[in-house]
């Protein structure tokens, strides 16, 4: 029986970042990880793949140049399934050879298998070849991720009927594709999907999507999505899908209403990958999901020496705060001096387009009766938006009349997750409108809009 200092069991964000951490505090580390290779979710299912799939079928596709040349225009006339996988692979390898470089450089060693607890302080390995292992640690880190949920009723085949970890082994590309599910990644899905000329349905039962972001973002976001041809319905729950003899998806709404498609892609929800974890044994209990509760401040669950990190815990489930949260356990865990975690964070929606925001949506401002002000500009208003050829897009800002600094950020468009951070800094480091009114912006750029935003508030504030 061997003896760590720090068990990670899964290797995605949260779990490489905590490992390394603890690696570098000269702590003995191993991570276990039942994926065929080190990476976890992030790397293999979700994270990366998706957002290599977007970028490829956006270049592929030359949806960004269709201002110029007309919605018929394309790099590739004939896009098969093979083009998108092609740099998907390429993009898959590099990032999991960098990883399993910084897990060689730090010492930490890495184990395949499937892990489970014998109690708070020991857990069994089965091996990628029946053997069996059994460790004990101090400390343990759960950074399993999550899987999708697959409902009983659901027809999962894999070929017409997939899930969000399915979609990337397509061995073509449909004409018409229903997505059920309008959360990050049913969106991010559809929207890429459409810019290869895909007919896409998006289908959610509840009235309303994304509601973290601010509702005139998500107003603007809509209307760009139904003028490229997407139909989406909302309040509407799905009671049946079945597939005929040709592959063709029937999709029965509760109301009444059918519809076809070539496949259906199920984006409702993911699951804690939790259930071979024998958490039972340990004294951790998990929700209705599969997630755990942590100690927001230090990751810790109700178990002093087993912490959990990473989309296993819930809200907000990026990879960016994912790696933030196994450091700071790691941090906790060996009593070094980490931050807190920041109020503020960016969250990005890869989507087409894009959609960023950090900071008080206007919602939120308005039910804490805070008085404000808000600056928009439009995309198109930029010299570099023409340039580019970008006909949509908005930036806006929410400004307290009060203390005039800022509190928060809303991007839609071309480069939002990249322009945020501008947002970012100014926000967390309590800025104020004379910052972006005063300063000198690159010209021509995309980040030249946050000075007409703040120019448009600006004209409506009190002088001070």
């Amino acid at each position: 029986m061997e003896h760590y200092d720090f068990i990670v069991i899964g290797s995605g964000p949260a779990g490489r970042r905590a490992a390394i951490q603890a690696a570098k505090s000269n702590k003995n580390v191993l991570v276990i990880d039942r994926g065929r290779r080190v990476g976890g979710v992030s790397v293999h299912t979700g994270t990366i793949p998706s957002k290599t799939l977007r970028e490829t079928a956006l270049n592929l596709s030359g949806w960004r140049e269709r201002g110029f040349y007309g919605r018929s225009y394309r790099v590739k006339q004939d896009l098969t399934a093979d083009d998108l996988r092609a740099r998907l692979q390429m993009t898959l390898t590099h990032e999991i050879e960098v990883l399993e470089h910084q897990f060689a450089r730090n010492q930490v060693t890495t184990l395949r298998g499937e892990a489970h607890f014998l109690d708070k302080n020991t857990i069994e390995v089965a091996g990628e070849e029946g053997e069996v292992h059994t460790f004990t640690a101090d400390h343990y880190l759960i950074a399993v991720g999550t899987v999708p949920f697959r409902p009983e009723n659901i027809p999962f085949d894999g070929i017409s009927v997939v899930d969000s970890d399915e979609i990337l082994e397509l061995k073509h590309l449909p004409k018409s594709i229903i997505v059920v599910g309008a959360g990050v990644i049913g969106v991010e899905y559809a929207t890429i999907f459409n810019t290869l000329d895909v007919h896409v349905t998006i289908v959610e039962p509840r009235d309303t999507m994304l509601d973290f972001i601010d509702n005139e973002l998500i107003d603007d976001f809509k209307h760009q999505l139904r003028d490229r041809g997407m139909q989406l319905r909302f309040g509407k729950k799905v009671e049946s899908i079945t597939v005929d003899e040709n592959k063709n998806c029937l999709v029965k709404m509760e109301d009444g209403r059918n519809m076809k498609s070539d496949m259906v892609l199920f984006a409702a929800g993911r699951m804690g990958a939790t259930p071979s974890l024998a958490l039972d044994k340990c004294g951790i209990e998990c929700d209705h999901r599969g997630r755990i509760s942590v100690d927001p401040n230090t990751f810790r669950t109700n178990v002093p020496n087993i912490y959990a990190a990473g989309d296993i815990i819930g809200f907000p489930s990026l990879a960016s705060t994912s790696m933030e949260q196994g450091r700071i356990a790691a941090c906790h865990a060996f009593n070094e001096t980490a931050y807190k975690p920041p109020k503020y964070f960016p969250y990005g929606i890869y989507s087409v387009p894009e959609m960023s925001t950090i900071g008080m949506s206007e919602e939120e401002i308005k039910e804490r009766g805070i008085s404000y002000e808000c600056g928009i500009a439009r995309f198109r208003e930029t010299s570099r938006g023409h340039i580019m050829g970008v006909g949509s897009g908005m930036l806006k800002m929410l400004f307290s009349l009060k203390t005039r600094r800022l509190l928060g950020c809303h991007i839609v468009g071309e480069g939002a997750t990249e322009l945020i951070h501008i947002g970012q800094a100014v926000l967390n480091l309590k800025g104020t409108l004379e910052y972006f009114v005063e300063n000198t912006f690159n010209y021509p750029t995309l980040a030249e809009a946050y000075k007409i935003a703040a120019l448009d508030a600006w004209n409506r504030m009190p002088k001070p």
